[in-house]
């Protein structure tokens, strides 16, 4: 157990990113109440997820993790949560084909309200207002009324969460993640794109080989790896308070860990080593992540992995890495080699969406190929460096929205505002998303080609 931690210690140092909540006895009593529900995620499914990532941190596995990038109250649904699956899984597909390796499958999903912001402070025209911080904080509709912090979301956000988590459960052991199912998958949307086709004809090539198996007497029946999926939550664990509420000790260890998802991480925003965030976190026994922007120094990665995985424990800690397509040359070089210096274990993952944040006719976007041009820097890198890219991190949905430039069914800027259904940033639509998978695994293929050349000589 980390010495001198309480799940409540991170109250006694300085804090960023917390709403100023302006009812500190409501505040109270919610985290009092929220002290006393069962937990959303339970010690042994976290562990079993520390346990895939320590393979994605030897070079044996992928971590695909992706979802939104602010779950709502308004958009929570049976279709939203189920479209969503359905492209997760066929991102996973396409990449386990084309790397050859388990993917490890996170969602952001079933916790990620909280954001984060650049400015406590949202201007309109003339209007100053607090900025919108998640549903799990205030409203995102600009009226003073909306924006004022209130703890009954928190309530609110883990109801939701429960919600999300039982039918997510269901979908991954119930039989929908079926690899029989493979061509059911398709959203309808897709089906006729450059995507579409791509996966129609790897989907075929699987049912060839389900059909096999089958004659030779190994099926989904007798064989529950070919049926179920271990599918894990994840969000940034913004909000101490709530996180706080969550943390329970597991009757098996007697260690701390918080159940409000598998993998929590921790913000660009808030990593500062003698600050609340990085106080919580080092206590509590989950896999995490830890954001990595331009602005961290090699030095600063290596106190931060101290403080975080004392241990050196595989599996323990996922850098994200988060610099945007025109800065990896110049960041992740050098932090790759103070970790392989220091020889600590780690996940590396490409974050390849905010550093790559415009605005196109008053839209905030993403274009496509800078987010592809991060993720191939980054695998270049690794390759050059003879480390294993491990993973990527992305913000998606299941659905058909206009939100990120380019793809090769090109939205425009003037597209954007069709569909710019997000509730803070910009996420891949679901074909945007596929073709990103597509292109890893041609990446992933190419790096497995090299490298079994070597080895044969």
């Amino acid at each position: 157990m980390a010495q001198n931690w309480t799940p409540s210690s991170w109250r006694q140092k300085p804090v960023q990113q917390v709403p100023e909540f302006p009812d500190s006895a409501a505040l109270a009593a919610t985290e009092a109440q929220l002290a006393t529900f069962p937990p959303l995620v339970f010690a042994g499914e976290a562990r079993r997820l520390k346990k895939h990532l320590a393979s994605v941190a030897e070079g044996n596995a992928f971590l695909l993790q992706g979802g939104d990038c602010a779950e709502s109250f308004a958009e929570h649904g049976a279709d939203n949560i189920r479209d969503f699956f359905r492209a997760f899984l066929q991102m996973a597909v396409v990449l386990t084909f084309g790397a050859q390796l388990p993917v490890v499958k996170v969602g952001r999903i079933a916790g990620q309200f909280a954001k984060p912001r650049s400015s406590g402070i949202e201007k309109q025209g003339d209007v100053e207002l607090p900025s919108y911080r998640g549903d799990i904080v205030n409203g995102i509709d600009f009226t003073p009324e909306a924006r004022i912090p209130s703890p009954e979301r928190q309530l609110d956000a883990y109801r939701q969460s429960a919600a999300t988590l039982n039918l997510l459960r269901a979908f991954a052991m119930g039989g929908y993640a079926n690899l029989e199912n493979v061509h059911k998958w398709m959203l309808g949307f897709v089906k006729d794109s450059p995507q579409g086709e791509r996966y129609k004809k790897l989907a075929d090539r699987i049912s060839e080989t389900m059909d096999f198996m089958q004659a030779i007497g190994i099926s989904a029946e007798n064989n529950p790896s070919l049926r179920e999926t271990d599918f894990f939550t994840s969000h940034e664990a913004l909000l101490l308070g709530y996180e706080e509420a969550l943390t329970r000790v597991d009757s098996t260890s007697g260690d701390w860990y918080a159940t409000s998802g598998h993998m929590i991480w921790i913000g660009d925003r808030t990593r500062q080593l003698d600050h609340a965030h990085v106080e919580y976190f080092r206590g509590i026994k989950n896999p995490i992540g830890l954001k990595c922007g331009p602005s961290l120094t090699p030095d600063n990665l290596i106190e931060l992995i101290d403080a975080l995985n004392p241990t050196d424990e595989a599996g323990r800690l996922t850098l994200i890495c988060r610099f945007g397509y025109d800065k990896v040359a110049d960041n992740l070089p050098k932090l790759i080699r103070a970790v392989e210096r220091e020889g600590r274990k780690v996940v590396w993952s490409c974050d390849p969406m905010h550093g790559n944040t415009i605005t196109l006719n008053n839209y905030k976007t993403r274009p496509f190929d800078r987010i592809l041009s991060e993720v191939e820097s980054f695998f270049q890198i690794h390759r050059a460096e003879g480390t294993h890219p491990g993973g990527i991190h992305i913000e998606m949905t299941g659905k058909d929205v206009t939100e990120c430039t380019g793809g090769a069914r090109a939205v425009t800027a003037g597209d954007l505002q069709d569909r710019y259904h997000t509730h803070c940033d910009p996420r891949l639509n679901a074909d945007q998303a596929l073709e990103l998978a597509f292109l890893l695994a041609e990446r992933m293929k190419s790096g497995r080609d090299e490298k079994r050349m070597v080895v044969n000589g």
